[in-house]
């Protein structure tokens, strides 16, 4: 840290100690002042002379008031005015008691608005100045007089000057701090929605997998001693969709590496070309499935993609879960003008009507999924029994704020 700056840091630290320094100062420049005195003639000298005794004690007082210049900077401009004005009147030969009163002036200035810098600057340059040329013993137009002015002035201007450049100063700070706030604000809120979008597609992935496994598990267990090739063919599905929980969870996970760890997955996220592949694993779970699909020659940007395909697996997922053994789904994709629809209907019935009953998430997933895309989400019973999704994804996917999920 520099020697100014320490200066600074102490003069903030300690603002009445530095004061009664800057009092101290004045008064010695004041007494100093008082003891010579300018003499024009063919050249200029300087002649020494005495001040009287009310001069020092009008110093010694100005000088003084300036301590509490920060507490009472009206006050003390008052108080150092009246003894200006005092000194002007009796002081003969003059002594520059009129320095202190430029002081307070100038703290007046600087601590507050230019609107009252002009009325009180106004006013005690022309109330001192008045009082010097009105009743003092030099002539209205001496150099004295004239210096009192403008000695007022300048106080007054750099006082103004210093609050200016204080208030752009502090503006400028706070600015800042707010764009800084801002660009956390910013930062907490990507984060939570990566966190919010990372998290769904775990839901997902660990949804349908683990759904598939435990009925291909539960149709192992049960066949195993009558009918084994049967058993076989359902370990072989467990097999295959425990391995592509693993892949798929190994590539959303990937997303959470960091820069020094091994390379992540490549493989493209899941999306409507591999529909048939996800149907045919509930097929083989023992859910009946029919898909109609209306959207031959569409290409859907890749977030709208990967919502296609997430919704129909979750809504399948639920299906497989909670609309009964004998319950049939009907998947359909359609491209209707500048959106894609996706639905899916079961025909399951009773208790397990209510899809995704006991506090999960795989409704509260694909809404989200859908929001993000600008979509709409509607799911309900449907009249006669079983359960309906319908989602209606727009191909131009914007977000709220502009910017392309994907």
């Amino acid at each position: 840290m520099s020697t100014l700056a320490r200066a600074r840091c102490q003069a903030k630290a300690h603002p009445l100690a530095m004061d009664a320094v800057l009092a101290a100062a004045v008064l010695v420049c004041m007494v100093a002042g008082s003891f010579v005195e300018p003499r024009h003639r063919d050249s200029v000298n300087w002649v020494l002379r005495t001040p009287d005794l009310l001069s020092l004690l009008l110093m010694t007082l100005g000088a003084a008031a300036l301590v509490f210049r920060r507490r009472a900077a009206m006050a003390v401009l008052a108080l150092t005015g009246t003894l200006s004005v005092i000194e002007s009147v009796t002081g003969d030969p003059r002594t520059p008691v009129a320095m202190s009163a430029v002081i307070a002036l100038y703290t007046v200035a600087s601590t507050t608005d230019r609107p009252t810098t002009w009325r009180v600057g106004l006013l005690t340059m022309t109330v001192l100045t008045g009082a010097a040329m009105a009743a003092g013993p030099l002539p209205w137009y001496a150099q004295e007089n004239l210096g009192i002015f403008a000695w007022t002035g300048i106080g007054a201007t750099a006082g103004d000057a210093v609050r200016s450049r204080r208030a752009f100063v502090q503006a400028i700070r706070e600015r800042a701090e707010r764009a800084e706030r801002t660009r956390e604000e910013e930062a907490r809120r990507r984060v939570a929605e990566e966190r919010l979008r990372i998290a769904r597609d775990l839901h997902d992935v660990v949804a349908h997998h683990i759904a598939l496994v435990n009925v291909q598990a539960g149709v192992a267990a049960h066949v195993m001693d009558k009918r084994p090739d049967q058993a076989k063919e359902a370990l072989a599905h467990v097999r295959e969709a425990s391995r592509s929980a693993l892949g798929e969870l190994r590539a959303t996970v990937g997303l959470l590496r960091q820069s020094g760890d091994p390379e992540a997955p490549t493989e493209p996220a899941p999306g409507l070309d591999r529909l048939d592949e996800l149907t045919g694993t509930f097929r083989s779970a023992g859910l009946h499935v029919e898909v109609a699909r209306a959207d031959q020659g569409t290409t859907l940007p890749a977030a709208v993609d990967l919502a296609a395909y997430r919704i129909i697996q979750e809504a399948l997922t639920n299906v497989q879960k909670h609309a009964g053994p004998q319950a049939k789904a009907e998947v359909s994709v359609v491209r209707v003008g500048p959106n894609i629809e996706i639905t899916v209907l079961d025909d399951g019935s009773g208790e397990n009507e209510t899809q995704d009953s006991g506090g999960g998430h795989g409704l509260l997933g694909m809404r989200e999924r859908v929001s993000a895309l600008r979509g709409t989400l509607t799911t309900g019973p449907r009249y006669g029994g079983g359960f309906r999704v319908h989602a209606i994804l727009p191909l131009k996917n914007r977000t709220p704020t502009g910017e392309d999920p994907a």
